[in-house]
């Protein structure tokens, strides 16, 4: 099962490599922070960068979650499993299938887009986003982002990823 494990935006990565050094192999599957590509202008030329998809919080996935969670108080770092009254509470399916649909094991990166605006209509014609349309809210064309509206964490959140937008027609 795949579970939310909270921690302070910015120490994501730090977290990350503690959780993997406590926690012993046969408890903890796989542990990641789910990223984005983006792309940057840096120095005059445009350099394609990672950056966190849900700052402060990360993923970990276990069948064995009570021994997990009793691994974790090791971590000097604040770092909690989303809980409801004590009982853990894993990603939905369609969570799962969220994540899952656009990484893979040992890469959970979600690749860049690539669009045109016609009219006013978002045409994506490449990536992760095509035939998605209808999750973007927002974009910015300087910064190369779309701002997404999904249901993650059992709510309605606000997230981005990378849409270059090549040309307007």
């Amino acid at each position: 099962m795949w579970y939310v494990v909270q921690t302070m935006a910015g120490r994501e990565f730090a977290v990350q490599r503690q959780i993997e050094q406590f926690a012993s192999d046969d408890v903890l599957d796989e542990c990641f922070v789910p990223q984005y590509e983006v792309q940057k202008h840096l120095r005059g030329e445009w350099r394609t960068c990672t950056a966190v998809l849900f700052p402060g919080y990360l993923i970990v996935v276990s069948d064995r979650i009570a021994e997990l969670q009793a691994q974790l108080k090791q971590i000097p770092q604040f770092a909690s499993i989303l809980n409801n009254d004590g009982t853990f509470i894993p990603l939905e399916p369609h969570e799962v299938a969220w994540i899952d649909a656009f990484t893979e094991k040992e890469h959970r990166v979600i690749g860049m887009s690539e669009g045109v605006i016609e009219g006013d209509q978002i045409v994506v014609l490449k990536g992760p986003l095509v035939n998605r349309t209808g999750w973007i809210r927002k974009i910015n064309r300087r910064k190369r982002t779309a701002y997404l509206e999904i249901e993650m964490f059992g709510r309605t959140i606000q997230t981005k990823i990378g849409l270059g937008i090549v040309r307007k027609r």
